[in-house]
């Protein structure tokens, strides 16, 4: 072999930075298990604040080669979320509020409706939401130029009101892409200094979303609020209990003469509300509002609302007594009494969206000023079962903008008051700290709201005039919240709200159970390759299981400097690249064999089978290349990680088994010239064989017609069982202490999520899955919350209901139309790049149409089973990413072997007698590769087997997509796709086949 000293340098480089690469993760898991053993006391307990104690006086203290801990972390091996749990967000920058918002919030009919349907249109086509937008404002307000809506003294470099609507819509483009960038960048300053070790976030090109990954986080709400927070800090000045009573007198005198006009003594039901208001609030802050002061408030509107009542009430009423229900008693007083109990103006929780639509009605807004809005703290206080929100009555300037704004502020930091509390300190820039002063000294003795996206944290008590532009925000926070609060601050306020469209959570005892499957899936898959092969091909066995292991090596190497993540699907795509890798080595091992039979020596047909078996084994995999890096384009989160994978595993194996093998199969010969290719038992195994594949070609195209027939009939009647991210929904994984019906549980689920749930069991008797579509449509940040507070209350209901939330994920409708509008275009470009690759390379259409045949067959047949075996099974059968995934995967396997028998045909047509017709032929190639067909078939099937049994619940409807695959892709190449050529041509030899 020429150049094998080069090929020895080069692996051996390659070895060394891999080992190199891989060092780091053995080293990063050093420190982390010195870090529990520091943690760990004597009674075998983790103190997980201990543990991290130790990692941040680690993080920046050289600790490998000159490295830091942190420059550690960053070059080990990326473990994806389903591998060590944490959380993944996709947020979505909402194109319809960037243009309301550069459109001044028209509310002219034409402008709103075109905005609702650029919504639809983009959901529905993926048309650019700012080209769907002036289509529909063009048709909705036919005549009228865009630049009247958007055209303003702030914009006027960029369009004028002479402008074309060309130009304005070339305006909302480029500044729909500002804007998500600008929310990119600030997302990201977040995030770099929210503390989560290796953070990924991405902005997802062509699109408005952005993609973040925090492995290890395991406090979801707080990842939320920190992500969707929009950062609108405001400071208002606030109307005080004695200048806004008598507007509530008047209120209440309204509400008075409604209740007694329906006769319905003191029922509040012209108030009562089916939804609940969760907004989250604060009580005091800063200077933190006096007590005393907020009592007056109370006791103020209490009396007024009371009217001039007899002593003896008032006394009975300071004694305590129910002074509820006196004729004078009003729904004023009913709702904001349990604030009372605590010194504020406030209402209970559960109350709030009663006092929320009470303010909304237009005959109580025309009696209050136009000055006037209430909002609520941004935190309750108060006991658990009945915790209060304080309200705030607010004043508002002139165009209803506070007096001050958040974009004054430069700096914010967490801190601790002088109680030792956490707070947060601000300071402002000379423009801000100016405003400040002059506020500030015209409240003094007053008090200044501190509002943060429409939250009230603090309501201080102005004492003196505050020079220098320095304040701070104080109110029962713990450390993080504090931190987190800052940070948003610091990071400045997003342009627009972003909204979670997708997530997932998972948490470490899932990510661990899917470590461990996985190693598990690797190490039987690679033993029993190992096994295989030294039965079949005894010494040559021996070279390709040496290249097998330097191949998974190299894989796990070469992911760190590409920046690859391991996943669960991902170690699917290793075990599978395993099972393909040894296809090149039956390649060559066959040709070898079928060297030595023509009476060549064993050095002379060694070269010879390495050579001829090259041209095959480029093509094979060149294929399922192709289907490699569609689904890395169109993929997303753990099947780029499969995708990622079996790309680096196709480019190894390659080297590996073309190149490794020879040197290691040539350096044995030379000092061991026994070297043997087969075992007793595999020797003469298919010597001989002699099938008319061809003549039988017929009965297996009714017999495939008659199944998909069947398959086709059963999608259009039953259809399929989506998964989540195919149709949207929210999806829990619970642990239970011991086994529990899945009827049992969705039925006390139905009520509280409003419909039936889908549940099912999830890789054991006591684990289930629960799929649920409740709220998937709020947009607002709490409806996580709201969906596992529905979620709980229902299991709690169970007997003896021991569970554990082990992950969660959400998809949203839109994300879930565009992963399978993305599905289908992978598909489609796949097999039309499979198409063009097998034309160029063979030159016949014939050859390229069968080709597609064979996988167009191979898709409806998997399709089919899904449909028809849907609820049959013991385990799932879902269409999703997963799903996509293995079809891709098997195109590219099925094309892998499609294409082997293409070359032998091309080949047998030169040497065959021109005399023998085409079908003859053809039957000489199938037969004579049909021992590398069903030994190839028979390591993929075993290691896919492997998957289906040990991989986990996770990967199981991966794996049985591709066992089926593999068992139809062998059957429509032989059956299909060559006899397709033999029709094709109609019997007769084609010009240049000789």
């Amino acid at each position: 072999m020429r150049n094998k000293s080069i090929l020895l340098t080069l692996t051996a480089i390659v070895s060394l930075l891999c080992l190199y690469y891989l060092s780091f993760t053995f080293v990063a898991r050093g420190i982390e298990s010195d870090a529990v053993s520091f943690a760990t006391s004597t009674d075998g307990k983790v103190d997980l604040r201990k543990k991290q104690a130790y990692l941040d006086s680690m993080w920046t203290q050289p600790v490998f080669l000159g490295h830091t801990y942190k420059q550690v972390k960053n070059n080990e091996v990326k473990l994806g979320l389903d591998l060590q749990g944490g959380m993944h967000v996709t947020m979505e920058v909402s194109a319809a509020d960037v243009v309301r918002v550069l459109g001044n919030n028209n509310q002219s009919a034409a402008f709103q409706k075109a905005l609702a349907e650029a919504t639809a249109a983009n959901r529905a086509t993926n048309q650019p939401y700012i080209d769907a937008f002036v289509a529909a404002f063009q048709k909705e307000a036919a005549g009228v130029k865009l630049a009247t809506i958007f055209a303003n003294k702030n914009n006027r470099d960029k369009i004028t009101f002479q402008s074309s609507d060309e130009d304005v819509k070339k305006y909302l483009s480029t500044e729909l892409e500002n804007t998500i960038e600008q929310s990119f960048k600030i997302l990201r300053a977040r995030i770099d200094e929210f503390g989560v070790t290796q953070p990924n976030i991405q902005q997802l090109q062509g699109t408005n979303r952005i993609q973040v990954e925090l492995p290890g986080v395991d406090n979801p709400e707080r990842v939320r609020k920190l992500l969707q927070s929009v950062a609108k800090l405001e400071f208002y000045e606030v109307w005080e209990g004695n200048e806004f009573n008598q507007y509530f007198v008047q209120i209440n005198e309204l509400l008075v003469k409604e209740e007694e006009a329906k006769k319905s003594g003191v029922s509040a039901a012209p108030l009562a509300l089916d939804t609940k208001s969760d907004a989250a609030a604060t009580t005091d802050t800063t200077a933190a509002a006096s007590s005393d002061s907020a009592k007056k408030d109370t006791n103020d509107l209490a009396q007024q609302l009371e009217g001039k009542k007899a002593s003896n009430d008032t006394a009975k009423k300071a004694a305590g007594a129910d002074s509820l229900n006196t004729k004078q008693s009003s729904v004023l007083e009913r709702l904001f009494s349990a604030g009372g109990k605590y010194g504020v103006f406030g209402a209970l929780v559960k109350d709030t969206s009663k006092v929320n639509q009470l303010f909304a009605r237009a005959d109580v807004q025309a009696l209050l000023p136009s000055d006037m809005k209430f909002l609520w703290a941004s935190k309750p206080i108060g006991a658990d079962n009945e915790p209060v929100l304080q309200l705030f009555a607010i004043k508002k300037s002139r165009g209803g903008k506070a007096p001050l704004e958040g974009d004054v502020i430069v700096d914010a930091r967490q801190d601790f008051g002088q109680t030792g509390e956490p707070e947060v300190t601000m300071r402002m820039n000379a423009t801000g700290a100016n405003k400040w002063k002059r506020l500030t000294g015209a409240n003094v003795g007053r008090r200044i709201a501190i509002v943060l996206d429409n939250l009230v944290y603090s309501a201080p008590v102005v004492q003196n005039e505050i020079p220098g532009g320095s304040s701070s925000i104080n109110g029962s926070f713990t450390i993080e919240e504090a931190k987190d609060l800052a940070n948003t601050l610091k990071a400045g306020k997003m342009p627009v709200p972003t909204r979670i469209v997708e997530e997932a959570v998972v948490g470490p005892t899932l990510g661990q159970e899917s470590i461990n499957k996985g190693l598990l899936s690797i190490f039987a898959g690679f033993a029993t390759i190992i096994l295989f092969m030294l039965a079949y091909y005894s010494n040559s066995g021996v070279a390709a299981n040496l290249a097998v292991l330097l191949n998974v090596f190299l894989i796990l190497g070469f992911l760190v400097p590409v920046h690859g993540v391991l996943t669960l699907p991902g170690i699917a795509g290793i075990v599978l690249t395993i099972g393909m890798a040894v296809d090149a080595n039956v390649l060559i091992n066959e040709r070898v064999k079928d060297e030595l039979r023509t009476g060549l020596s064993l050095s002379e047909a060694v070269s010879q089978g390495y050579k001829a078996a090259s041209v095959s084994i480029w093509d094979a995999n060149l294929t399922t290349l192709i289907s490699g890096f569609v689904l890395l384009f169109f993929g997303s989160g753990p099947i780029k990680g499969f995708a990622t994978t079996l790309i680096i595993g196709i480019g190894t194996s390659l080297f590996t088994s073309i190149y490794i093998t020879r040197i290691i199969t040539e350096s044995w010969l030379a000092r061991n010239p026994n070297f043997s290719f087969s075992t007793g038992f595999s020797k003469d195994l298919f010597k001989g064989t002699n099938f008319d594949f061809v003549g039988k070609r017929k009965l297996a195209y009714i017999g495939s017609t008659i199944f998909i027939g069947l398959g086709i009939a059963s999608m259009a009647i039953r259809g399929f069982n989506y998964g989540v991210d195919f149709k949207g929904g929210w999806t829990y994984t619970v642990e239970f202490a011991q086994p529990l019906g899945t009827t049992e549980i969705r039925d006390v689920l139905t009520a509280p999520l409003q419909a039936a749930p889908e549940v099912k069991t999830y890789g054991g008797s006591n684990k289930v899955q629960i799929t649920t579509t409740y709220l998937i449509d709020d947009q607002n940040e709490d409806a996580a919350d709201k969906v596992q507070t529905a979620l709980r209350s229902g299991l709690d209901k169970l007997p003896n209901a021991k569970y554990e939330v082990l992950s969660s994920s959400k998809v949203g409708p839109t994300v879930a139309n565009d992963i399978k509008r993305a599905a289908y275009i992978a598909v489609i470009i796949s097999m039309l790049g499979i198409f063009a690759y097998i034309w160029a390379r063979f030159k016949k259409w014939e050859y390229a149409t069968g080709t597609i045949v064979a996988v167009v067959h191979d898709t409806l047949f998997i399709m089919s089973v899904y449909s028809l075996f849907k609820d049959i099974l013991p385990f799932s059968l879902e269409i999703d990413q997963n799903f996509v995934a293995a079809i891709l995967t098997i195109v590219g396997y099925s094309v892998n072997d499609t294409v082997v028998i293409f070359d032998r045909v091309r080949e047998f047509f030169r040497e065959s007698d021109i005399e023998e017709d085409t079908a003859t032929v053809v039957n000489k190639a199938l037969n004579d590769t049909f021992s590398r067909t069903v030994i190839t078939a028979t390591t993929v099937l075993l290691v896919v087997l492997i998957l289906l049994v040990f991989g986990g619940e996770t990967i199981r409807g991966l794996s049985f997509a591709l066992m089926l695959g593999v068992i139809t892709g062998t059957y429509s190449t032989i059956y299909l796709a060559i006899p397709f050529v033999v029709d094709a041509k109609k019997g007769k030899r084609g010009q240049g086949e000789e």
